[in-house]
């Protein structure tokens, strides 16, 4: 018997369709999945994440017990354009995602960043239910991140 659930833990572990993390359960039908990460749509482009920026990704995952969701990765500058990002957006330099957790409230997303010493830009879009983080160097003696977007 205890076989038989090992053997059932590891099998549903190897096929990605279970995640450790708890969390409440959060549902992730709906969203597309690639590259071990959960993007709103087949839109978003997740190929270039810096390795620091998948560092802040892993300690949000971390802290609330599931994954991610993408709504905004890289951007060309044309869709950086078509996005109304800003011509020095971080988007572009794959440094940077806008992103909700399923059952986290954006107002915890917002708190964690602001005390996260690896988020160096954070974006909060009133009415919107995602966040904006980038990496950016904080200016010299910046304790918080730098804010902008209704934060």
């Amino acid at each position: 018997m205890i076989r038989l659930i090992a053997a059932l833990a590891s099998a549903l572990l190897l096929s990605g369709c279970f995640f450790l993390g708890g969390g409440g359960g959060a549902s992730y039908s709906g969203y597309v999945q690639r590259a071990g990460m959960y993007l709103s749509s087949t839109d978003v482009d997740n190929s270039c994440i810096s390795p620091k920026l998948r560092s802040v990704i892993a300690s949000f995952e971390r802290k609330f017990g599931n994954k991610i969701v993408v709504n905004s990765g890289y951007r060309d500058p044309i869709r950086n354009i078509i996005g109304g990002g800003e011509d020095s957006s971080y988007h572009m330099r794959c440094m940077a995602v806008d992103f909700f957790i399923p059952g986290v409230n954006k107002g915890q997303l917002i708190a964690f960043a602001m005390r996260n010493e690896q988020v160096g830009g954070l974006g909060c879009y009133p009415g919107r239910n995602f966040i904006h983080v980038d990496v950016r160097d904080r200016p010299r003696g910046w304790k918080k991140p730098v804010t902008f977007s209704g934060c």
